[in-house]
C-alpha cells in the first residue's frame, strides 16, 4: 500500500478566522491609541500654556510690560543678549505658534495679554485653551476658541 504524504498548510478558513481576530483587536485598539495621543496633545497645550504665562511674568519683571508676540518671549537669534524683542525666555519650540497638533495665537495690550491654544485637527484635540496674565488656564470642548468666560482646569 502506497501511502501519500500531503504537506499541510493553512486552510482557506483558519486563514480568515485569524484575519478577523487581528481586524476585531485592530478595532478596539485604534480608537484607544487615537484618544490617548489626543489626550496627551492636551496636556502639552497646557504645559505650553503655563509655560508661556511663567515666560511672560519673567518678561514683566526684566521689561515692565508683558510681551505683544510670542517671539518676543523667544531665545535670541545666534545667542546674543537678549533684549524686549527676543528676551530668551521660551524654547523655540513655541516660538512659531504650532506645537503638538495645537496652534498657538498671542494678542498683547497695554495692560496684559491674552493667548488661545487650539487644536489644528480633531485628532489633536477636542479641547481649545485660553490663559491671559492673570495666568488662569480656560478650557472649552469644541472647536469654538476658549475666552475668559470659560471654566478654569484644576
Amino acid at each position: 500500500m502506497e501511502r501519500r504524504c500531503r504537506n499541510r498548510g493553512f486552510s482557506l478558513i483558519e486563514l480568515l478566522i485569524v484575519i478577523a481576530i487581528i481586524l476585531i483587536i485592530s478595532a478596539i485598539a485604534i480608537p484607544r491609541i487615537t484618544s490617548t495621543k489626543r489626550m496627551a496633545n492636551e496636556l502639552a497645550a497646557i504645559r505650553a500654556c503655563q509655560a508661556i504665562n511663567t515666560a511672560q511674568i519673567q518678561y514683566f519683571a526684566q521689561y515692565g510690560r508683558y510681551a505683544s508676540s510670542l517671539v518676543e518671549l523667544g531665545p535670541v537669534p545666534g545667542g546674543g543678549q537678549p533684549t524686549p524683542d527676543t528676551a530668551n525666555l521660551m524654547d523655540e519650540n513655541l516660538v512659531d505658534g504650532i506645537h503638538l497638533g495645537y496652534a498657538f495665537s498671542m494678542i498683547g495690550t497695554p495692560a496684559g495679554y491674552s493667548l488661545n491654544a487650539d487644536p489644528q485637527s480633531p485628532d489633536s484635540g477636542s479641547r481649545t485653551f485660553y490663559t491671559d496674565h492673570s495666568t488662569t488656564v480656560r478650557y472649552r470642548f469644541g472647536t469654538e476658541p476658549a475666552t475668559e468666560n470659560d471654566p478654569p482646569i484644576e
